[in-house]
Protein backbone atom coordinates (compact mmCIF):
# COMPACT_ATOMS: atom_id res chain seq x y z
CA UNK A 1 0.00 0.00 0.00
CA UNK A 2 3.20 2.04 0.78
CA UNK A 3 3.85 2.43 -2.46
CA UNK A 4 0.63 3.49 -4.16
CA UNK A 5 -0.26 6.12 -1.48
CA UNK A 6 3.39 7.49 -1.32
CA UNK A 7 3.16 9.16 -4.87
CA UNK A 8 -0.19 10.41 -4.77
CA UNK A 9 0.68 12.24 -1.53
CA UNK A 10 3.84 13.29 -2.82
CA UNK A 11 2.20 14.54 -6.01
CA UNK A 12 -0.62 16.39 -3.63
CA UNK A 13 1.65 17.90 -1.76
CA UNK A 14 3.43 19.84 -4.66
CA UNK A 15 0.44 20.73 -6.18
CA UNK A 16 -0.76 22.31 -3.03
CA UNK A 17 2.40 24.00 -2.46
CA UNK A 18 2.33 25.25 -6.02
CA UNK A 19 -1.06 26.87 -5.14
CA UNK A 20 0.25 28.52 -2.41
CA UNK A 21 3.59 29.62 -3.82
CA UNK A 22 1.23 31.19 -6.28
CA UNK A 23 -0.94 32.82 -3.81
CA UNK A 24 1.61 34.06 -1.87
CA UNK A 25 2.87 35.75 -5.08
CA UNK A 26 -0.43 37.30 -5.63
CA UNK A 27 -0.51 38.58 -2.73
CA UNK A 28 2.65 40.08 -2.43
CA UNK A 29 1.27 42.27 -5.42
CA UNK A 30 -2.39 43.02 -4.67
CA UNK A 31 -2.55 46.79 -3.84
CA UNK A 32 -6.22 45.45 -1.51
CA UNK A 33 -4.32 45.18 1.83
CA UNK A 34 -5.85 47.59 3.25
CA UNK A 35 -9.39 49.39 2.42
CA UNK A 36 -10.95 52.78 3.44
CA UNK A 37 -14.41 53.49 2.26
CA UNK A 38 -15.19 57.06 2.66
CA UNK A 39 -18.93 58.20 3.94
CA UNK A 40 -18.53 61.20 2.36
CA UNK A 41 -17.85 59.66 -0.67
CA UNK A 42 -19.68 56.29 -1.58
CA UNK A 43 -18.76 56.06 -4.80
CA UNK A 44 -14.93 55.90 -4.27
CA UNK A 45 -13.01 53.37 -2.51
CA UNK A 46 -8.96 53.90 -1.24
CA UNK A 47 -6.77 50.96 -0.96
CA UNK A 48 -3.51 50.14 0.15
CA UNK A 49 -1.24 47.34 -0.52
CA UNK A 50 3.07 47.33 -0.27
CA UNK A 51 3.81 48.99 -3.13
CA UNK A 52 0.99 51.22 -3.83
CA UNK A 53 -2.33 53.03 -2.79
CA UNK A 54 -5.03 53.06 -4.90
CA UNK A 55 -8.37 54.63 -5.58
CA UNK A 56 -11.26 52.69 -7.02
CA UNK A 57 -14.36 55.17 -8.41
CA UNK A 58 -17.65 53.40 -9.65
CA UNK A 59 -17.48 55.68 -13.01
CA UNK A 60 -13.32 55.95 -13.69
CA UNK A 61 -12.43 52.42 -12.97
CA UNK A 62 -8.91 52.42 -10.78
CA UNK A 63 -5.69 54.89 -9.90
CA UNK A 64 -2.96 53.92 -8.26
CA UNK A 65 0.15 55.82 -7.27
CA UNK A 66 3.19 54.08 -6.30
CA UNK A 67 5.10 54.93 -2.57
CA UNK A 68 7.93 57.10 -3.44
CA UNK A 69 10.08 55.73 -0.25
CA UNK A 70 10.77 52.65 1.16
CA UNK A 71 11.67 54.10 4.64
CA UNK A 72 8.44 56.29 4.84
CA UNK A 73 5.75 53.46 4.77
CA UNK A 74 5.16 51.94 7.90
CA UNK A 75 6.67 49.76 9.70
CA UNK A 76 4.72 46.53 9.40
CA UNK A 77 4.28 47.44 5.61
CA UNK A 78 8.41 47.77 5.53
CA UNK A 79 9.11 44.26 7.30
CA UNK A 80 6.24 43.06 5.09
CA UNK A 81 7.62 43.38 2.07
CA UNK A 82 10.60 41.30 2.74
CA UNK A 83 8.63 38.37 4.73
CA UNK A 84 6.90 38.50 1.42
CA UNK A 85 9.66 37.98 -0.85
CA UNK A 86 11.22 35.85 1.43
CA UNK A 87 8.24 33.46 1.75
CA UNK A 88 7.94 33.82 -2.54
CA UNK A 89 12.00 32.75 -2.72
CA UNK A 90 11.47 29.70 -0.57
CA UNK A 91 8.61 28.57 -1.89
CA UNK A 92 10.14 28.24 -5.19
CA UNK A 93 13.36 26.71 -3.95
CA UNK A 94 11.19 24.11 -2.50
CA UNK A 95 8.92 23.39 -5.30
CA UNK A 96 12.51 22.95 -7.29
CA UNK A 97 14.54 20.49 -4.61
CA UNK A 98 11.20 18.44 -3.93
CA UNK A 99 10.13 18.10 -7.61
CA UNK A 100 13.52 16.53 -7.97
CA UNK A 101 13.19 14.12 -5.37
CA UNK A 102 9.79 13.03 -6.26
CA UNK A 103 9.65 8.95 -6.77
CA UNK A 104 7.86 9.25 -10.20
CA UNK A 105 10.56 11.22 -11.43
CA UNK A 106 13.10 8.90 -13.44
CA UNK A 107 15.81 10.91 -12.68
CA UNK A 108 18.14 9.61 -9.80
CA UNK A 109 16.19 6.68 -9.17
CA UNK A 110 19.70 4.60 -7.59
CA UNK A 111 20.01 7.58 -5.39
CA UNK A 112 17.18 7.43 -3.46
CA UNK A 113 18.54 8.86 -0.14
CA UNK A 114 19.12 11.90 -1.65
CA UNK A 115 16.11 12.11 -3.22
CA UNK A 116 14.68 11.80 -0.03
CA UNK A 117 17.04 14.66 1.78
CA UNK A 118 15.63 16.51 -0.94
CA UNK A 119 12.09 15.73 -0.81
CA UNK A 120 12.23 16.75 3.28
CA UNK A 121 14.24 19.40 2.44
CA UNK A 122 11.93 20.94 0.03
CA UNK A 123 8.76 19.97 2.41
CA UNK A 124 10.57 22.27 5.09
CA UNK A 125 11.31 25.42 2.75
CA UNK A 126 7.28 24.54 2.13
CA UNK A 127 7.05 25.58 6.07
CA UNK A 128 9.32 28.18 5.99
CA UNK A 129 7.45 30.22 3.25
CA UNK A 130 3.82 29.42 4.78
CA UNK A 131 5.26 30.92 8.48
CA UNK A 132 6.46 33.99 6.51
CA UNK A 133 3.46 34.34 4.34
CA UNK A 134 1.20 34.50 7.41
CA UNK A 135 3.14 36.22 9.38
CA UNK A 136 3.27 39.75 7.63
CA UNK A 137 -0.60 39.37 7.04
CA UNK A 138 -1.45 39.02 10.22
CA UNK A 139 0.91 41.83 11.44
CA UNK A 140 -1.16 44.25 9.06
CA UNK A 141 -4.68 42.50 10.09
CA UNK A 142 -3.43 43.42 13.94
CA UNK A 143 -2.41 46.86 13.40
CA UNK A 144 -5.55 47.36 11.41
CA UNK A 145 -7.35 46.32 14.15
CA UNK A 146 -5.79 48.69 16.91
CA UNK A 147 -5.78 51.41 14.93
CA UNK A 148 -10.24 50.66 13.94
CA UNK A 149 -11.00 50.28 17.39
CA UNK A 150 -8.56 52.96 18.93
CA UNK A 151 -9.99 55.53 21.24
CA UNK A 152 -7.35 58.41 20.59
CA UNK A 153 -8.85 58.75 16.44
CA UNK A 154 -11.98 61.03 16.43
CA UNK A 155 -15.10 58.85 15.09
CA UNK A 156 -15.23 61.68 12.50
CA UNK A 157 -11.68 59.92 11.12
CA UNK A 158 -12.37 57.05 8.73
CA UNK A 159 -11.11 54.00 9.48
CA UNK A 160 -9.00 51.04 7.53
CA UNK A 161 -10.70 47.45 7.10
CA UNK A 162 -9.31 44.12 5.96
CA UNK A 163 -8.48 44.08 2.39
CA UNK A 164 -9.02 40.92 0.11
CA UNK A 165 -5.44 40.22 -0.17
CA UNK A 166 -4.64 39.82 3.53
CA UNK A 167 -7.72 36.20 3.06
CA UNK A 168 -5.64 35.46 -0.02
CA UNK A 169 -2.18 35.36 2.35
CA UNK A 170 -4.06 33.46 4.76
CA UNK A 171 -5.10 30.87 2.60
CA UNK A 172 -1.60 30.81 0.53
CA UNK A 173 0.32 30.23 4.17
CA UNK A 174 -1.85 27.42 5.05
CA UNK A 175 -1.52 25.83 1.43
CA UNK A 176 2.46 25.79 2.09
CA UNK A 177 2.46 24.21 5.43
CA UNK A 178 -0.21 21.93 4.63
CA UNK A 179 1.80 20.80 1.07
CA UNK A 180 5.27 20.94 3.21
CA UNK A 181 3.27 18.50 6.10
CA UNK A 182 1.98 16.13 2.97
CA UNK A 183 5.52 15.94 1.87
CA UNK A 184 7.08 15.05 4.77
CA UNK A 185 4.58 12.25 6.02
CA UNK A 186 5.58 10.55 2.97
CA UNK A 187 9.13 10.16 4.75
CA UNK A 188 7.90 8.68 7.80
CA UNK A 189 5.76 5.93 6.14
CA UNK A 190 7.33 2.90 5.64
CA UNK A 191 8.16 2.08 2.29
CA UNK A 192 8.13 -0.93 0.53
CA UNK A 193 11.42 -1.76 -2.06
CA UNK A 194 10.86 -4.21 -4.89
CA UNK A 195 13.44 -5.99 -3.98
CA UNK A 196 11.99 -7.19 -0.28
CA UNK A 197 8.40 -7.89 -2.57
CA UNK A 198 10.25 -10.62 -4.88
CA UNK A 199 12.03 -12.46 -1.74
CA UNK A 200 8.78 -12.35 0.21
CA UNK A 201 6.87 -13.86 -2.85
CA UNK A 202 9.73 -16.59 -3.96
CA UNK A 203 10.01 -17.63 -0.28
CA UNK A 204 6.05 -18.01 -0.15
CA UNK A 205 6.43 -20.31 -3.63
CA UNK A 206 9.47 -22.37 -1.71
CA UNK A 207 7.18 -23.01 1.24
CA UNK A 208 4.24 -24.37 -1.21
CA UNK A 209 7.20 -26.34 -3.16
CA UNK A 210 7.96 -28.24 0.24
CA UNK A 211 4.52 -29.10 1.42
CA UNK A 212 3.76 -30.64 -1.87
CA UNK A 213 6.39 -32.62 -1.80
CA UNK A 214 5.70 -33.50 1.75
CA UNK A 215 2.10 -34.86 1.11
CA UNK A 216 2.89 -36.79 -1.81
CA UNK A 217 2.55 -40.41 -0.59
Amino acid sequence: MALVYQPVMQLSGILVSLLGWVLSCLTTYLPQWKNLNLELNELEIWTMGLWQACVVQEEGGMQCKDFDSFLALPPELRISRILMFFSNGSGLLGLLLSGFGLDCLKIGERQQEQKKRLLLFGGMLFWISGITAIVPVSWVAHSTVQEFWDENIPDIVPRWDFGEALFVGWLAGFCLILGGSLLNCTMCSTEVHPSSVRYAVAEQQDQCQRLETETRP
